[in-house]
């Protein structure tokens, strides 16, 4: 079942930074389009914690070890 607003693709983070680096939040801009239309490319603000950020490294590290078939 799709959701209200529909599915987005993630095309790039643009200025994801902190004001220092002991800092526990991120701002920046992600980069989304809806696949299939013709829809411009969308930035969108996001601000992410440094346990979300923690989280999806060790995430995405598994996933492309494992697609990269190690």
């Amino acid at each position: 079942m799709e959701r209200p607003g529909g599915e987005w693709e993630i095309l790039g983070i643009r200025q994801l930074a902190a004001t220092d680096e002991r800092a526990e939040e991120f701002q920046g801009t992600l980069l989304v389009h809806r696949p299939g239309t013709a829809d411009p490319l969308e930035p969108l603000a996001v601000r992410v914690k440094r346990s979300v950020l923690v989280e999806m490294e060790g995430y995405l590290a598994r996933l492309l070890a494992r697609s990269r078939g190690r």
